[in-house]
């Protein structure tokens, strides 16, 4: 079995790889390291069965594969407004380059969406079959329109040229390997509070998000990639909501800091809630969040913590 993972280097990407790497599959981890880091992938460099590529997906490339994770696309706000055409070429064009080497070659290919396809919504919790409320000329859009053409461009691949495809919404991610500078709040606010600086929380700290630790998250999109006959949409997230001022709160606790918490406007566009039903993922993978936010804060902070301290940037 030959495996692409474009994105490989990236946060979730690089924990795939790790998976996949486990289980003997030769692994072709492409990334432009925009937004990756050779560092998360470098245990692997020296290993037989794994080849790490630097290549742009938005550049045509021809691989023989097996299966397609095209994770391939900076996925914090940070990043992916401090270049936003790139951002929309990374999920239009890049999307289109690996259907292409999925059609090809006769590839299963499973696209990495998101949560963002929702935008600020009017429906919670959100399930899949709820068309989102996207601003799109929005300073977001960039990335929530990206992802809505590359699931379009998928389900027409998989309509009219019989592409065998996956389609998963991923929710907010976190664990370690998030970079320092990604911009995420749980990066953020450990960041800020491993340092002794001022937690920032953008709005008044009402709004909530859901939480999934990268291992349940890549459990479920491996389980998803050989599930028969299940294209999606499907939600991959942890269904557990939390208000971001208790996030910070719980995180300032952990570390036992005294930083202060601070208040700053809510940037444009950004969601109040957002939280996955996940009844779909339950009943057809059987899969299920299994990391606690607790524990998976505790796996952050130590990562982190070790990190901050070799100083690698």
């Amino acid at each position: 079995m030959r495996v692409l993972v474009t994105g490989g280097a990236g946060f979730i990407g690089s924990h795939l790889c790790d998976s996949l790497m486990e289980d003997g599959t030769c692994v072709l981890c492409l990334d432009n390291l925009l937004s990756g880091f050779k560092h998360n992938i470098e245990h692997h460099l020296e290993e037989p069965g794994f080849e790490f590529i630097l290549h742009d997906i938005v550049q045509r490339i021809v691989l023989e594969v097996d299966q397609i994770y095209n994770l391939a696309c900076p996925a914090s706000p940070f990043h992916y407004q401090r270049n936003p055409i790139k951002t929309v070429k990374a999920n239009v064009l890049g999307t289109l380059n690996c259907l292409g080497i999925a059609k090809k070659m006769g590839s299963r290919i499973l696209q990495a969406s998101t949560s963002e396809i929702y935008g600020d919504p009017q429906v919670h919790p959100q399930f899949e079959g709820y068309w989102g409320h996207v601003n799109p000329v929005g300073v977001r859009s960039c990335y929530d329109e990206g992802k809505r053409i590359a699931e379009t461009l998928m389900m027409d691949y998989h309509r009219y040229n019989k592409v065998d495809i996956r389609i998963a919404r991923i929710f907010n991610t976190y664990g370690p390997r998030l970079s320092v500078k990604d911009g995420r709040v749980v990066s953020n606010f450990i960041v800020q509070a491993l340092k002794k600086r001022p937690i920032t929380v953008y709005g008044d700290g009402t709004q909530k998000r859901s939480f999934c630790y990268i291992s349940d998250l890549i459990s479920g999109l491996r389980s998803f990639m050989e599930a028969p006959n299940l294209s999606g949409p499907l939600n991959l997230g942890n269904p557990n909501e939390v208000s971001i001022l208790e996030l910070a709160e719980t995180i300032r606790e952990k570390i036992g800091t005294e930083s202060e918490i601070v208040f700053e406007k809510l940037p444009e566009d950004d969601p109040v809630r957002r939280q996955p039903v996940i009844s779909l993922a339950r009943e057809e993978l059987g899969w299920n969040p299994l990391i606690s936010l607790s524990e998976g804060l505790e796996k952050t902070i130590k990562y982190f913590d070790a990190f901050l301290c070799r100083q690698i940037v």
